[in-house]
Protein backbone atom coordinates (compact mmCIF):
# COMPACT_ATOMS: atom_id res chain seq x y z
CA UNK A 1 0.00 0.00 0.00
CA UNK A 2 1.23 3.47 -0.85
CA UNK A 3 1.99 6.17 1.63
CA UNK A 4 -0.59 9.00 1.37
CA UNK A 5 2.28 11.51 1.27
CA UNK A 6 3.79 9.98 -1.88
CA UNK A 7 2.99 11.92 -5.05
CA UNK A 8 0.35 10.32 -7.27
CA UNK A 9 0.31 10.70 -11.06
CA UNK A 10 -1.51 14.01 -10.91
CA UNK A 11 0.90 15.45 -8.35
CA UNK A 12 3.83 14.22 -10.43
CA UNK A 13 2.42 16.07 -13.46
CA UNK A 14 1.84 19.20 -11.38
CA UNK A 15 5.48 19.07 -10.24
CA UNK A 16 6.59 18.78 -13.85
CA UNK A 17 4.49 21.83 -14.80
CA UNK A 18 5.90 23.78 -11.86
CA UNK A 19 9.40 23.00 -13.04
CA UNK A 20 8.66 23.97 -16.65
CA UNK A 21 6.29 26.88 -16.03
CA UNK A 22 6.67 28.08 -12.43
CA UNK A 23 3.85 30.63 -12.64
CA UNK A 24 1.28 28.16 -14.00
CA UNK A 25 -1.66 27.60 -11.63
CA UNK A 26 -2.33 23.85 -11.60
CA UNK A 27 -4.77 23.78 -8.68
CA UNK A 28 -7.65 22.85 -10.99
CA UNK A 29 -5.65 19.86 -12.14
CA UNK A 30 -5.27 18.75 -8.51
CA UNK A 31 -9.05 18.37 -8.24
CA UNK A 32 -10.36 17.86 -11.76
CA UNK A 33 -7.45 15.71 -12.91
CA UNK A 34 -8.02 13.38 -9.99
CA UNK A 35 -11.77 13.35 -10.56
CA UNK A 36 -11.14 12.35 -14.18
CA UNK A 37 -8.67 9.65 -13.14
CA UNK A 38 -11.13 8.22 -10.63
CA UNK A 39 -13.96 8.24 -13.17
CA UNK A 40 -11.85 6.52 -15.82
CA UNK A 41 -10.70 3.85 -13.35
CA UNK A 42 -14.12 2.96 -11.93
CA UNK A 43 -16.22 3.32 -15.08
CA UNK A 44 -15.43 -0.17 -16.46
CA UNK A 45 -16.42 -1.84 -13.17
CA UNK A 46 -19.66 0.14 -12.97
CA UNK A 47 -20.50 -0.51 -16.61
CA UNK A 48 -19.89 -4.23 -16.01
CA UNK A 49 -22.60 -4.14 -13.34
CA UNK A 50 -25.05 -2.65 -15.83
CA UNK A 51 -24.02 -5.17 -18.52
CA UNK A 52 -24.73 -8.08 -16.13
CA UNK A 53 -28.28 -6.76 -16.05
CA UNK A 54 -28.50 -6.38 -19.84
CA UNK A 55 -28.18 -2.60 -19.74
CA UNK A 56 -25.81 0.10 -20.89
CA UNK A 57 -25.10 3.24 -18.88
CA UNK A 58 -27.69 5.35 -20.72
CA UNK A 59 -30.43 2.77 -20.27
CA UNK A 60 -29.57 2.42 -16.58
CA UNK A 61 -29.80 6.21 -16.23
CA UNK A 62 -33.34 6.22 -17.65
CA UNK A 63 -34.50 3.29 -15.53
CA UNK A 64 -32.94 4.57 -12.30
CA UNK A 65 -34.44 8.03 -12.89
CA UNK A 66 -37.87 6.43 -13.20
CA UNK A 67 -37.29 4.35 -10.05
CA UNK A 68 -36.14 7.41 -8.06
CA UNK A 69 -39.28 9.26 -9.09
CA UNK A 70 -41.32 6.92 -6.85
CA UNK A 71 -44.67 5.28 -7.53
CA UNK A 72 -46.07 5.04 -10.13
CA UNK A 73 -42.45 5.16 -11.49
CA UNK A 74 -43.58 7.29 -14.37
CA UNK A 75 -42.36 10.53 -15.94
CA UNK A 76 -43.08 12.45 -19.09
CA UNK A 77 -40.31 12.37 -21.69
CA UNK A 78 -39.63 16.07 -21.04
CA UNK A 79 -39.05 15.36 -17.34
CA UNK A 80 -36.67 12.52 -18.25
CA UNK A 81 -34.92 14.68 -20.83
CA UNK A 82 -34.35 17.49 -18.31
CA UNK A 83 -33.17 15.09 -15.62
CA UNK A 84 -30.72 13.24 -17.86
CA UNK A 85 -29.34 16.25 -19.78
CA UNK A 86 -29.08 14.38 -23.07
CA UNK A 87 -30.32 15.10 -26.57
CA UNK A 88 -33.93 14.35 -27.36
CA UNK A 89 -32.75 11.96 -30.08
CA UNK A 90 -30.61 10.10 -27.56
CA UNK A 91 -33.56 9.76 -25.21
CA UNK A 92 -35.86 8.55 -27.99
CA UNK A 93 -33.40 5.81 -28.93
CA UNK A 94 -33.00 4.69 -25.31
CA UNK A 95 -36.75 4.61 -24.77
CA UNK A 96 -37.24 2.52 -27.90
CA UNK A 97 -34.65 -0.05 -26.73
CA UNK A 98 -36.10 -0.20 -23.23
CA UNK A 99 -39.65 -0.56 -24.51
CA UNK A 100 -38.60 -3.34 -26.90
CA UNK A 101 -36.93 -5.11 -23.94
CA UNK A 102 -40.17 -4.86 -21.95
CA UNK A 103 -38.63 -2.70 -19.23
CA UNK A 104 -40.78 0.39 -19.82
CA UNK A 105 -44.19 1.05 -21.27
CA UNK A 106 -45.85 4.13 -22.69
CA UNK A 107 -49.42 4.10 -21.31
CA UNK A 108 -51.96 6.53 -22.69
CA UNK A 109 -52.02 9.79 -20.78
CA UNK A 110 -55.41 10.93 -19.57
CA UNK A 111 -54.26 14.49 -18.91
CA UNK A 112 -51.77 15.23 -21.65
CA UNK A 113 -52.36 13.77 -25.06
CA UNK A 114 -49.22 15.44 -26.45
CA UNK A 115 -46.75 13.44 -24.42
CA UNK A 116 -47.12 9.78 -23.55
CA UNK A 117 -45.64 9.10 -20.14
CA UNK A 118 -42.83 6.60 -19.66
CA UNK A 119 -43.39 4.05 -16.91
CA UNK A 120 -41.40 1.12 -15.54
CA UNK A 121 -42.97 -2.26 -16.14
CA UNK A 122 -42.92 -4.85 -13.35
CA UNK A 123 -39.91 -6.45 -15.07
CA UNK A 124 -38.24 -3.05 -15.40
CA UNK A 125 -38.85 -2.26 -11.75
CA UNK A 126 -37.37 -5.58 -10.60
CA UNK A 127 -34.32 -5.36 -12.88
CA UNK A 128 -33.64 -1.73 -11.97
CA UNK A 129 -33.84 -2.39 -8.24
CA UNK A 130 -31.41 -5.30 -8.55
CA UNK A 131 -28.99 -3.30 -10.73
CA UNK A 132 -29.12 -0.28 -8.40
CA UNK A 133 -28.43 -2.44 -5.35
CA UNK A 134 -25.43 -4.08 -7.03
CA UNK A 135 -24.15 -0.70 -8.28
CA UNK A 136 -24.40 0.86 -4.82
CA UNK A 137 -22.59 -2.12 -3.23
CA UNK A 138 -19.77 -1.72 -5.76
CA UNK A 139 -19.57 2.04 -5.22
CA UNK A 140 -19.44 1.53 -1.44
CA UNK A 141 -16.55 -0.91 -1.94
CA UNK A 142 -14.75 1.59 -4.17
CA UNK A 143 -14.77 4.28 -1.48
CA UNK A 144 -14.07 1.89 1.41
CA UNK A 145 -10.53 3.30 1.73
CA UNK A 146 -11.96 6.50 3.22
CA UNK A 147 -12.76 6.83 6.90
CA UNK A 148 -16.23 8.10 7.81
CA UNK A 149 -14.78 11.55 8.55
CA UNK A 150 -12.84 11.62 5.26
CA UNK A 151 -15.95 10.56 3.35
CA UNK A 152 -18.03 13.29 4.99
CA UNK A 153 -15.43 15.96 4.24
CA UNK A 154 -14.88 14.85 0.65
CA UNK A 155 -18.60 14.60 -0.08
CA UNK A 156 -19.20 18.08 1.37
CA UNK A 157 -16.37 19.61 -0.67
CA UNK A 158 -17.50 17.94 -3.89
CA UNK A 159 -21.08 19.10 -3.25
CA UNK A 160 -19.80 22.66 -2.76
CA UNK A 161 -17.86 22.54 -6.03
CA UNK A 162 -20.77 20.97 -7.91
CA UNK A 163 -23.18 23.64 -6.62
CA UNK A 164 -20.81 26.44 -7.61
CA UNK A 165 -20.56 25.03 -11.12
CA UNK A 166 -24.34 24.50 -11.33
CA UNK A 167 -25.04 28.05 -10.15
CA UNK A 168 -22.90 29.39 -12.96
CA UNK A 169 -24.98 27.41 -15.46
CA UNK A 170 -28.26 28.54 -13.90
CA UNK A 171 -27.18 32.17 -14.05
CA UNK A 172 -26.73 31.74 -17.80
CA UNK A 173 -23.00 32.14 -17.46
CA UNK A 174 -20.84 30.18 -19.80
CA UNK A 175 -18.94 27.46 -17.99
CA UNK A 176 -15.30 28.44 -17.53
CA UNK A 177 -13.16 27.05 -20.30
CA UNK A 178 -16.10 26.42 -22.65
CA UNK A 179 -15.60 29.55 -24.72
CA UNK A 180 -13.41 29.93 -27.75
Amino acid sequence: MRNDDEPDRVEFRRQQWTREMPNLDTRGMAVLGRARTITLRVRPQIEAVFARHGLDTGEFDVLSTLLRSGPPYQLRPTELFNSLMISSGGLTARLARLQKAGLIERPESTSDGRSLPVRLTAAGLARTRTAVEEDMRLEAELIAGLSDAEFTTLAALLRKLARALEEGEEDGKEAPGSGS
